[in-house]
């Protein structure tokens, strides 16, 4: 019953907002998953003239950081929520 009466105050823009965030942040992880198994490591011509080539490291900071960001907000986000409903209870 806490969590109907929780999530009953969210207007339906905020929760398509969440929505279409959700799946934008799917997205991106699962690109930056797929782009260290989809890059041929052997053959720089193959990711030279990617976003952030010409080396690898650029090619990984762009295509797999905004993953590495969204995973490290998601885990920190709710924890520091968390803390601050503990606080006040």
């Amino acid at each position: 019953m806490g969590n109907i009466e929780r999530y009953s105050h969210r207007s339906p823009v905020r929760v398509i907002g969440l929505a279409i965030a959700g799946l934008l942040g799917l997205y991106l992880v699962g690109r930056g998953v797929l782009e260290f198994f989809t890059i041929h490591y052997n053959d720089p011509a193959s990711y030279a003239k990617d976003w952030g080539g010409p080396s690898l490291a650029g090619v990984f900071a762009v295509h797999s950081g905004p993953a590495v960001a969204i995973v490290i907000a998601s885990v920190i986000y709710p924890a520091r929520r968390r803390r601050r409903t503990w606080r006040t209870s």
